[in-house]
């Protein structure tokens, strides 16, 4: 029991931190202003590891439009929760072995990939949500501007029923499915 619970609280502590650091790189990705909310948070939650990888890393990597110190931060994170997570479980014998290597890569990768869908999902869930209740909020907004590039390629197939745009729908069972997929 004790160690379920351990594992649970690893496994939020890294989810949060992991889901910051990617919906940082998001943020920056779409240039949206880091000065309101969640940036704020975000980088409270982010800079102690980012801010330290943008200096180690060359200017052109750093000036680039992705931001790779956050994507690497992410990476970072998964790596050390799976190293955390095994050596819980008494499930990481030899991390200088080669299968061993391999399987905290594939697992710190099967993680960075569910953060990612949940975080969608999670994103696409409150845009839908305020769509119907306060379409014209500020979080509406900026949940808008998160979520259309992943919505406007459903919407170019998708065509809307009755005045109604099913993309979002659509969106959410996609990752529903990928996250079935991942186990």
């Amino acid at each position: 029991m004790l160690m379920q619970i351990l594992a649970f609280l690893l496994q939020t502590v890294f989810f949060m931190l992991i889901a910051a650091a990617l919906l940082r790189a998001w943020m920056n990705w779409l240039r949206i202003n880091m000065r309101g909310q969640p940036g704020i948070f975000v980088m409270a939650l982010t800079d102690w590891i980012v801010q330290p990888l943008r200096r180690v890393l060359p200017k052109a990597v750093a000036q680039s439009r992705v931001d790779w110190a956050s994507v690497i931060a992410a990476v970072l994170l998964a790596l050390v929760y799976t190293i955390l997570w095994g050596l819980l479980l008494g499930a990481l014998l030899s991390v200088f072995s080669g299968t061993a290597v391999v399987t905290l890569l594939g697992f710190a990768l099967r993680m960075l990939i569910r953060v990612v869908l949940q975080m969608a999902f999670v994103l696409v869930i409150g845009y839908v949500i305020l769509s119907w209740v306060q379409p014209g909020s500020p979080v509406y907004g900026l949940l808008a501007r998160l979520t259309e590039p992943l919505l406007a390629p459903l919407r170019r197939v998708i065509p809307t029923i009755g005045g109604v745009d099913l993309s979002a729908l659509v969106l959410l069972l996609l990752l529903q499915i990928g996250l079935m997929l991942l186990g």
